[in-house]
C-alpha cells in the first residue's frame, strides 16, 4: 500500500512539474510587462471560455432573421438588432449612419437542365448577384466550356448565341484557400461583361469553391461599362455539375443547356450601418475600429458569412468592458452594411470619417468565417507590422502563429494611411469555401468554442493595440 502511494505521490508530483513547465514555456522570456500582459490576456480568453455570448447572439440573428441581403426587409431587421444589441452590451454611445445601398432581388427560385442520351440532368444554380433574369422562357442554347476570361476573349465572335461556361477550379495545392478563391473570382465577377460584348446568350459559373459538392455558390458580377443592352444572364452551378457538365460536353459537345432566373435589380434603398463605442480614457480622438458586415446573402443565414465576424466584434467590447479594460484610445465597434454587393458602408463610413476629421488610428475585420483562430495579417507600415509580429510570444499559446504582412479586410481597407495600422483576424481557411455563399451556411455549421477563442483573439490583439503602438501618436516607419 505504502509502495502505490509513493508511486501516485510521484505520479502527481511530475505531472504537476509537467504542467508548470508547459506554462512556462509558452510564454518564455517574458519582461516584467509582457508578463501583466499575458495575464491579461489569458483573463480575456478565460471569460470568454466561461461567459461567452456570442454564440447565443449568433444564435438570436440567424434564426430569427435569416439572411440579410442589402436593401431587403431581413437587412432593415438585422440593423434594429445590432442597435439593440449594442445598447444592451453598454457601450457609451449607438448611434445608426444612414448609407444608400443597392436592392437586387432573386425572385422565383432558378431552375437549369440538359439532355444527355434522353435523360434530362437537374442542375443546382443560382443567380449571381446584380444578374439580369432570363426571358420568361428561359435561355436555351449550346454551350461553350473555358478556364478563364482570356480563353473566353479569344473567342470572339465565336461566342454570339451560346452559353459560355467557365469551369476553372480552386488550385487545390494552395493551403490558403482564399488564395484559391483570388486566383478564380475573376471568372465569376467580370465573366458576363467580357462574354456579352460578343453576343452570348448567358454566362454559367463554376461555384467558387474548393470541394465537389451540389450546393451553388452565389456572389456579385459585373456588367463593367457594357451597355444594358448587352447585359446576359449569369449565374453559378455547383461545382459537381461543372464537373459533370465538362465531362458530357467532351461526349456531347453540341448538348443544349436551359436555365431560367427571375431576378432584377430595384432602385437604391435606405439602410444603416450601425456603429457604437467605448471612449477611450486618454486620447478619446484616436479611434481603433473592430467590425464585421452586417449583410450577407439571401440563400440561407450568413452564419460564417458574416454573422461570426459581428458577434466577435461586438464581443470584444464586452470582453473589456467585463474586465475593466478601459482603452486609452476610443473603441469603436462597427456592423457594416452592403459588403457583400457594393461595400456602400465601408465607403460611407470612410467619408464620413474624412468629413468629421477622425483620427483613425487602427481597425480590426473578422470575414473569414467563425473556425478555429490561426493569426493574423497585417496592413501598416514597416515599424507598426515589426511591432504586431513581435507579440508572437504572447499570442502563440493560443494558437496564433501566423502573424503576417497581408490584407485586412473590405470593410476597413478605405481607412487605409501611412500612420493606419489595418488587421484582418484569420481563422483556419480549410472548411470556409465549403459554405461561403451557399444555402447552407447556417447556424448549425458554426462550434461555439471556436467563435469564442476567435472573439478572445481579437481582444488580445486589439488590447495590444491600445497600449503599444501608438503611445498617443502614431508611429512612423
Amino acid at each position: 500500500m505504502k509502495k502505490l502511494l509513493l508511486v501516485l505521490s510521484i505520479t502527481l508530483f511530475l505531472f504537476s512539474c509537467l504542467q508548470k513547465r508547459e506554462q512556462i514555456s509558452d510564454t518564455p522570456n517574458l519582461s516584467k510587462e509582457e508578463k501583466i500582459d499575458s495575464t491579461n490576456i489569458k483573463t480575456l480568453f478565460n471569460t470568454v471560455l466561461t461567459e461567452g455570448q456570442s454564440y447565443e447572439w449568433l444564435r438570436d440573428l440567424t434564426q430569427n432573421i435569416g439572411g440579410r441581403l442589402s436593401g431587403s426587409p431581413e437587412a432593415e431587421k438585422a440593423v434594429i438588432w445590432g442597435e439593440k444589441l449594442m445598447n444592451t452590451v453598454g457601450l457609451d454611445s449607438v448611434w445608426l449612419q444612414p448609407v444608400m445601398v443597392p436592392h437586387w432581388v432573386r425572385g422565383e427560385k432558378e431552375v437549369a437542365n440538359y439532355l444527355v442520351n434522353g435523360e434530362k440532368k437537374k442542375v443546382p444554380i443560382c443567380a449571381l448577384g446584380f444578374s439580369v433574369a432570363t426571358s420568361k422562357e428561359g435561355v436555351t442554347a449550346a454551350v461553350l466550356e473555358v478556364k478563364s476570361l482570356e480563353e473566353a476573349k479569344a473567342l470572339g465572335e465565336k461566342m454570339r448565341g451560346k452559353i459560355v461556361f467557365f469551369n476553372r477550379p480552386f488550385d487545390n495545392t494552395l493551403i490558403n484557400t482564399f488564395a484559391a478563391y483570388g486566383g478564380c473570382v475573376d471568372q465569376r465577377v467580370q465573366g458576363a461583361a467580357v462574354c456579352g460584348r460578343y453576343g452570348a446568350k448567358g454566362v454559367i459559373v463554376r461555384s467558387m469553391t474548393n470541394g465537389i459538392d451540389d450546393y451553388p455558390h452565389t456572389g456579385t458580377m459585373s456588367y463593367g461599362d457594357l451597355p444594358k443592352e448587352l447585359h446576359i444572364p449569369t449565374a453559378a452551378i455547383s461545382s459537381r455539375a461543372a464537373t459533370i457538365l465538362s465531362a458530357d460536353l467532351k461526349k456531347n459537345p453540341n448538348l443544349q443547356f436551359y436555365f431560367k432566373q427571375h431576378c432584377e435589380t430595384l432602385p437604391d434603398a435606405p439602410s444603416f450601418n450601425v456603429v457604437g463605442q467605448i471612449t477611450g480614457s486618454e486620447t478619446p480622438e484616436n479611434i481603433m475600429v473592430v467590425g464585421g458586415h452586417l449583410d450577407s446573402w439571401d440563400l440561407a443565414d450568413g452564419a460564417h458569412d458574416d454573422g461570426t465576424g459581428i458577434v466577435q466584434s461586438l464581443e470584444v467590447a464586452a470582453l473589456f468592458k467585463k474586465n475593466n479594460i478601459r482603452p486609452k484610445n476610443t473603441l469603436r465597434v462597427v456592423f457594416f452594411m452592403n459588403e457583400e454587393n457594393g461595400t456602400r458602408g465601408a465607403k460611407k463610413y470612410a467619408e464620413l470619417a474624412t468629413l468629421n476629421k477622425e483620427n483613425h488610428i487602427g481597425g480590426l475585420e473578422s470575414d473569414a468565417g467563425g473556425h478555429t483562430p490561426r493569426g493574423f495579417s497585417i496592413d501598416a507600415n514597416l515599424a507598426n507590422t515589426a511591432l504586431l509580429q513581435s507579440w508572437k510570444k504572447l499570442l502563440a499559446p493560443y494558437g496564433l502563429h501566423d502573424i503576417e504582412k497581408g490584407g485586412s479586410g473590405a470593410d476597413i481597407s478605405p481607412l487605409k494611411g501611412d500612420a493606419v495600422t489595418l488587421v484582418g483576424y484569420r481563422p483556419d481557411s480549410q472548411r470556409y469555401f465549403d459554405y461561403h455563399h451557399t444555402s447552407i451556411d447556417t447556424f448549425d455549421k458554426v462550434n461555439k468554442r471556436e467563435l469564442a477563442l476567435g472573439s478572445a483573439s481579437m481582444a488580445s490583439i486589439l488590447y495590444l493595440m491600445d497600449k503599444y503602438l501608438y503611445n498617443n501618436t502614431p508611429v512612423k516607419p
